[in-house]
C-alpha cells in the first residue's frame, strides 16, 4: 500500500488523502487504518472521538460500500451489457446536463425580467432565508452578474401627448 505524500498536507487534509489512498487501493476504510498511515494520529480513538473526523471516515467508508457493490455488479454482467449501460448513462448524463443548462438560462432570464420590473429586491428578500439555495444558483451562473437596474415606474421617460 502507497502512502500519501505527506509535506504539503495538514490536519483533515491529510485524513483526506490517506482516506483517497485507501479508496482507491480498494483497503478496508477503518479508524485503525487511518490512524496507522497518520503521520500525527497514534489512536484510532482520535478519530472516532472526533466529530468531523468521525464524520469523514463514515463518508469514505459509505464511497467504499457503494463501489464493492458497483464492482459487483460489473463482474457479474457481460461485458457488452457492461458497455451499453454506461452508454445509457452517458446519455442519461447529458440529457441532465442540457436541462440544467436550460433551467439556469431561464432562470437567469427571469430574475433580469424580474429585475426590469422593479421586484429583484422583493425576489431578494425571499431568498433571505434560503442562503444555501440561493448560493447554489449562484454557483450554477443562475444569478445576474450585474446590478439590476429599476425601470421608472411610467414606462419611458419621454411622456407621450395626446
Amino acid at each position: 500500500m502507497r502512502k500519501p505524500d505527506e509535506t504539503t498536507i495538514s490536519g483533515d487534509d491529510q485524513m483526506r488523502e490517506i482516506l483517497e489512498t485507501l479508496l482507491a487501493d480498494d483497503e478496508d476504510i477503518t479508524a485503525r487504518a487511518v490512524a496507522r498511515l497518520h503521520p500525527s494520529i497514534k489512536a484510532a480513538s482520535s478519530i472516532t472521538r472526533s466529530e468531523s473526523r468521525s464524520r469523514l471516515l463514515a463518508q469514505y467508508q459509505l464511497r467504499q460500500a457503494e463501489y464493492r457493490r458497483w464492482r459487483e455488479r460489473v463482474a457479474r454482467r457481460s461485458g457488452a451489457d457492461t458497455a451499453a449501460s454506461l452508454a445509457d448513462k452517458d446519455i442519461r448524463i447529458a440529457e441532465l446536463e442540457a436541462t440544467v443548462q436550460l433551467l439556469t438560462a431561464s432562470h437567469l432570464a427571469m430574475l433580469r425580467a424580474v429585475g426590469e420590473l422593479g421586484g429583484f429586491s422583493k425576489w431578494a428578500k425571499f431568498y433571505e432565508h434560503h442562503r444555501e439555495a440561493r448560493d447554489k444558483l449562484a454557483e450554477f451562473g443562475a444569478m445576474p452578474a450585474a446590478p439590476v437596474s429599476l425601470i421608472p415606474a411610467g414606462g419611458d421617460e419621454k411622456k407621450i401627448k395626446r
